[in-house]
């Protein structure tokens, strides 16, 4: 493989990180109505915002030019938020 070919595979790569990060935080975004919903237990809450704190810190269990474990960790703390909102009645 030329270099040509890497960079457009490292281009590409960017941009599938770039598109995940942009849904994942309009998905954060829409998770602050449920962040002050009082039915939510507070562990799923506060899991939600050690996932936080875990994708702005600078410790990672991956380097930090790929993102995959950040988005990942918030993603299922996202999926937890919801699962709680549902069982609470509180989301379709």
């Amino acid at each position: 493989m030329d270099n040509s070919t890497w960079v457009w595979l490292a281009g590409v790569a960017a941009l599938v990180m770039l598109v995940a990060a942009v849904i994942l935080l309009v998905r954060v975004f829409r998770a602050r109505k449920l962040l002050m919903d009082a039915g939510i237990p507070v562990r799923d809450k506060a899991l939600f915002w050690a996932a936080v704190v875990y994708t702005i810190s600078p410790v990672d269990l991956l380097p930090d030019p790929i993102y995959l474990d950040d988005i990942g960790v918030l993603l299922l703390a996202l999926k937890a938020l919801h699962s709680a909102a549902r069982k609470a009645g509180l989301q379709r």
